[in-house]
C-alpha cells in the first residue's frame, strides 16, 4: 500500500481496483491535505477517513453507497415535518460553524483540525459547501460536503434538535436536483442514508457513475450563498 510524504510533489492515487478488502477499501496512506490532493481524490472516488493526529488514510470501499434523486424516500411523516417546521435553512452562510458541529457525538469524530481546515480551504475556493439550518440566529442543524461536477459527496451533518439534518438535507436536495444534481454520494452506508433511500452498488459501477458527470459543471448561482427556505 502506498505511503506518501507530507509533499504533494506527486499527485497521484494508485487505481482504486487495488485498495485492500480488510479494512474494505483502504488504497493509501500520508500525504497532505492540499486542495489539490482532496480535489484529485474525490474525482478518482477516493476521500479521506483517519483518526485526529493519525496519518491520513485514503479510502474507496466496494460497495459503495449511493443515492439516486429518483430514488428518495421521503415518509409521510417527514413530508409533514418539511411543511411546517419553523427553520430558515441556507446554503454555504456558516460553513465553518456547520464543520464544527459536526464534530460533536458521543462516539467521538474523525474530523480533527487538520480535517476543518482542509475542507474551510475548499469551501472558500467554491468547492465544499455547507447548508445550515436556522432558529432565529441559533445554528440547529446543517451539513457539509463537496461537489464533483454533478455529484454531491456529503461528508457529515448534525443535529441540535429534531429532525434538524433531515431537514437541512431534504431542502438541500431539491435545490441541487434542481440545478442539474445527479447522484449523492454517501461513501458507506448507514441506517441513517438508507432511510433516504441510499443503496450499495459495486465500486466500478460508482466509478463509472462518477467519470460521466464529474466533468458536468452546474450553474454558478447553484452554489452561492443564498436562502433556501423561510420559515
Amino acid at each position: 500500500m502506498p505511503f506518501y510524504q507530507s509533499e504533494d510533489d506527486n499527485l497521484v492515487f494508485p487505481p482504486v481496483s487495488s485498495a485492500l478488502t480488510d479494512p474494505n477499501g483502504l488504497l493509501a496512506s500520508g500525504g497532505t491535505l492540499s486542495p489539490a490532493r482532496l480535489l484529485l481524490a474525490y474525482r478518482e472516488g477516493i476521500f479521506p477517513w483517519y483518526s485526529p493526529g493519525e496519518p491520513v488514510l485514503w479510502w474507496s470501499p466496494d460497495p459503495r453507497a449511493v443515492l439516486f434523486p429518483e430514488d428518495l424516500h421521503v415518509s409521510h411523516s417527514l413530508r409533514k415535518i418539511l411543511k411546517k417546521h419553523p427553520y430558515r435553512v441556507t446554503l454555504n452562510q456558516a460553513f465553518d460553524q456547520v464543520i464544527s458541529a459536526c464534530t460533536v457525538r458521543d462516539e467521538g469524530t474523525w474530523i480533527g483540525p487538520d480535517i476543518i481546515a482542509a475542507y474551510n480551504r475548499l469551501h472558500q475556493a467554491g468547492r465544499a459547501h455547507s447548508v445550515e439550518v436556522w432558529d432565529d440566529s441559533a445554528l440547529v442543524g446543517g451539513l457539509y460536503g463537496l461537489n464533483v461536477g454533478s455529484v454531491f459527496c456529503g461528508e457529515s451533518m448534525f443535529s441540535r434538535v429534531s429532525n434538524g439534518s433531515k431537514i437541512a438535507f431534504m431542502t438541500f436536495s431539491a435545490h441541487f436536483t434542481g440545478y442539474g444534481g445527479t447522484l449523492f454520494d454517501c461513501q458507506v452506508l448507514n441506517d441513517y442514508t438508507k432511510s433516504f433511500g441510499a443503496c450499495e452498488i459495486e465500486r466500478r459501477e460508482f466509478i463509472r457513475l462518477l467519470y460521466q458527470r464529474r466533468d458536468m459543471h452546474l450553474p454558478q448561482e447553484c452554489w452561492q450563498p443564498q436562502t433556501l427556505h423561510r420559515k
